[in-house]
């Protein structure tokens, strides 16, 4: 006997405008301009550091990637990451699902971050129509047309809505019956299902996103630079909402995750910078790293020369480069974002900093001197 599944269609979702925010990004952003608070000796060391290795990795042609946590984007750091992929500083950023999503409602309304705690309480927490709809919507239209996680949701920011193909060219895909095409025939009949449960017309579908501007995404999509989006089930406020689709999640975060896999084959001579993220960055990194390895070793090589800089508020007194990893007994053995960047090739840094700092540091060291 199955088990009882809760039941999304008998939800009150309200309209995202009654939400009350805490972050208004037109007066809440991060300028390029803005000074940077850390001082520190060892902070300027990082520094310094990471900027030659971006400039070397720029020469060698190797990737410089940026996973980040969603605080990232939720303390308004997107000029500074639009700006740094602006002047060729990036060749890839990843963030989790939540950081999709903020980065998202700040394009649509300017605002973003609610108060959990007050909202679970009246249980409108995360309920709401527009971010549940939206976003839901373009991963299941992004996952008919081929697109991954944070392509799908770059491309509706950047292009203000959503191409919702005709009923008939769904019901053509869907019975062409062909092996090569079984992902998009099962990705049509999930489209051809949202759009009659949900009475969607076919056509260009607006959606307007007034402060696009702020968005990384769509910039990201608008430079053609890799924006993957790594998501888990049921950690994010879209899984609220009735138009949800597993498949279409599926779809494009696996898609999101093999072009990011792809990258760390080719960080060979590259940096990795790892922005205020406890858990994702380092579980996709050491599936990724151990995949490229087992590629690299079939062919007589291995990765071993390329940087990475761990950022996060945690303090951490254990030296990882001198001492290795520490005992289980010891308190800095279960900070994740340490253990498993220390346990991969190549160099890695910790940086106890506000990612604010660092970033703003790294902008404006790398911008500072030629090339």
């Amino acid at each position: 006997m199955p088990f009882v599944q809760f039941d999304r269609s008998k939800l009150r979702i309200k309209a995202l405008a009654e939400r009350k925010n805490r972050i208004q990004i037109e007066k809440d952003h991060i300028p390029i301009t803005q000074e940077v608070k850390n001082t520190s000796s060892y902070f300027e060391q990082i520094i310094n550091e990471t900027t030659e290795r971006i400039k070397l990795a720029r020469v060698n042609k190797a990737p410089v990637i940026l996973a980040m946590g969603a605080h990232t984007i939720k303390n308004g750091l997107g000029p500074v990451l639009i700006s740094l992929m602006k002047e060729g500083w990036l060749t890839h950023l990843a963030t989790n699902g939540a950081g999709i999503i903020h980065d998202w409602e700040f394009a649509f309304q300017g605002e973003s971050s609610e108060d959990v705690q007050e909202n679970v309480a009246r249980g409108e927490f995360g309920i709401w129509q527009e971010t549940g709809f939206y976003i839901n919507l373009a991963l299941i239209v992004g996952a008919y047309e081929g697109k991954g996680y944070g392509e799908s949701i770059g491309a509706l920011i950047h292009n203000d809505g959503l191409q919702i193909p005709a009923l008939h060219d769904l019901r053509q895909r869907i019975s062409s019956g062909s092996n090569k095409d079984a992902a998009g025939m099962a990705a049509a009949l999930d489209l051809l299902s949202v759009i009659n449960q949900f009475d969607i017309p076919s056509g260009w579908y607006t959606i307007l996103h007034p402060y696009k501007k702020y968005s990384v995404q769509a910039a990201a999509f608008r430079y053609q630079i890799p924006f993957t989006g790594h998501p888990m089930i049921g950690h994010d406020i879209i899984y609220t909402h009735p138009i949800n689709n597993g498949a279409a999640i599926g779809r494009t975060a696996l898609r999101d995750f093999l072009t990011f896999a792809d990258a760390v084959y080719n960080i060979e001579e590259g940096v990795y910078l790892s922005i205020g993220s406890a858990v994702m960055s380092p579980m996709i990194f050491e599936k990724s790293m151990s995949m490229a390895q087992n590629l690299h070793i079939q062919r007589g090589r291995h990765i071993d020369k390329y940087y990475s800089v761990i950022v996060d508020l945690a303090e951490s007194t254990w030296d990882w480069q001198v001492n290795g990893e520490p005992p289980p007994d010891n308190p800095a053995y279960y900070l994740r974002f340490c253990k498993t960047f220390s346990r991969m090739a190549g160099v890695m840094r910790y940086l106890s900093a506000d990612n604010r700092d660092f970033l703003l540091a790294l902008w404006h060291k790398l911008n500072s001197e030629s090339i």
